[in-house]
């Protein structure tokens, strides 16, 4: 899972650095005694910054990032932004500017800022002076903020992790000089491959995690977090009371549709209905799907005369849609058995008793509600 590590920042760090250090002009010795304190001194100063970059604390790298790296290289003001590639929007991660600074920036906006060149041509951009820059020629409606900065060169560098672009860092007002010196790019870009590495190494992480969670077909919970949350939600009505109710659905005549028009349509089935049940349902819900064409729906802290409102607006929603395919327009349809449960119950029960109520639907000709009522 780890796409770049310290391991590999050092032996880089060295090759570049030393020829910035050591011109081809001295001597041999001369060479090999500055090599030594060259390595020593830039190791040390990298060293403890780099192992608390490489974790997986997304907000912990950021911190470092307006703070660890701006003080090595002597500048004022920093920002990070995170990518969100479904959206192609950098998000604002953390910055120290003292006002404020853009919260998203588009990579569909046109002219393209600085940051948006950056990480289309996956390289850095320096420039030492903002009003003679040619490449990229950055104009003054791109510069919102450039009264704020006390020098006129920034430094940009995106954020990469194997060949994708993964955020981006900015790195402006340096203290000391109005330049930023070969060796100062040459730390931010190797502290920045480490920053990107990080990042990408979160974003898989959070995408295992993800997959082991959920459904791969309708991103849903899958079965096992179902139990999982059900056992969550019992132990929170045991400790501070109320009940919860519980929701079973299944799509009616999908075995007909399997057979008329294939299992993609099918799937494509399953899909629509899950997503008209998230439509019907709160963010403190929790929607599965159970197995095959049943889903489940935990209502936490809900009477049973509230869950049958939910559960009559997933049957309406859902027969008012119909699937597109092969030109053809589908009618679709759900049943759906509920009860509701004190913490006493037991998740099997649970299940057990709304699949019921389930099966009673069914046999009431679909397209229907049924509450599971106990035997007295």
């Amino acid at each position: 899972m780890v796409c770049f590590s310290i391991a590999a920042v050092y032996p880089i760090a060295r090759e570049r650095l030393d020829s910035i250090f050591m011109p081809e002009s001295e001597s041999k010795d001369k060479r090999t005694q500055g090599k030594r304190r060259s390595d020593i001194s830039i190791l040390e100063q990298i060293t403890p910054l780099a192992r608390q970059i490489n974790c997986l604390d997304i907000q912990r790298i950021a911190e470092l990032c307006v703070t660890g790296i701006p003080e090595l290289v002597k500048v004022r003001f920093a920002s990070v932004y995170v990518l969100d590639e479904t959206s192609n929007i950098l998000h604002l991660l953390r910055h120290n500017h003292p006002y404020l600074i853009n919260k998203i920036v588009s990579l569909n906006q046109n002219p393209p800022s600085p940051m948006v060149m950056a990480v289309r041509s996956k390289g850095i951009i320096l420039t030492e002076d903002i009003d003679s820059h040619q490449k990229p020629m950055i104009r003054k409606s791109q510069r919102r903020f450039l009264e704020n900065y006390a020098t006129k060169s920034c430094l940009i560098l995106p954020l990469v992790c194997q060949e994708r672009v993964v955020g981006v860092l900015n790195l402006a007002d340096r203290t000391g000089s109005r330049f930023f010196r070969q060796e100062d790019i040459a730390l931010v870009e190797l502290l920045g491959q480490l920053v990107g590495a990080s990042i990408g190494n979160i974003k898989l992480f959070e995408k295992t995690q993800r997959q082991a969670t959920t459904d791969g077909l309708t991103g849903l919970a899958n079965h096992r977090t179902f139990y999982e949350m059900l056992e969550r939600e019992l132990w929170r009505s045991r400790r501070y009371g109320g009940h919860i109710s519980v929701i079973m659905v299944d799509v009616d005549n999908l075995k007909k549709i399997n057979d008329t028009y294939g299992h993609r349509v099918g799937d494509k089935a399953i899909r629509q209905v899950s997503q008209k049940i998230k439509q019907c349902i709160r963010q403190i819900d929790t929607a599965a799907r159970y197995g095959g064409d049943e889903f489940a729906v935990i209502l936490p802290n809900t009477s049973l005369a509230e869950a049958v409102v939910v559960a009559e607006r997933m049957v309406e929603v859902v027969s008012r849609s119909t699937l597109a395919a092969d030109e053809h327009e589908i009618p679709l349809s759900i049943s759906v058995g509920l009860g509701q449960y004190d913490c006493h119950s037991r998740p099997e029960d649970i299940t057990s008793r709304s699949d019921q109520a389930l099966y009673t639907a069914k046999q009431a000709g679909k397209n229907t509600v049924r509450i599971f009522e106990p035997c007295k």
